[in-house]
């Protein structure tokens, strides 16, 4: 089973490193709001996406999988 997460940060090359370069990280969006950042992340959180909390910041919007 997987488990499917979407976040927000400046840093997406940091966080890909940090959860172990998943074969599907994927920097969906980049934004110029953060109230559009934030909109993005609770529309992806509404698709099934757990909320991953690891990034500082809202300027990239990704998402990536983790094997459970």
């Amino acid at each position: 089973m997987y488990m499917r997460y979407a976040g927000l940060s400046d840093e997406p090359k940091r966080i890909k490193v940090e959860r172990g370069n998943p074969n599907d990280f994927r920097v969906m969006q980049q934004f110029t709001s953060e109230a559009s950042a934030r909109q993005w992340e609770r529309r992806m959180l509404n698709h099934g996406y757990e909320k991953d909390t690891s990034g500082k910041d809202w300027k990239y919007g990704y998402t990536f999988s983790i094997r459970s």
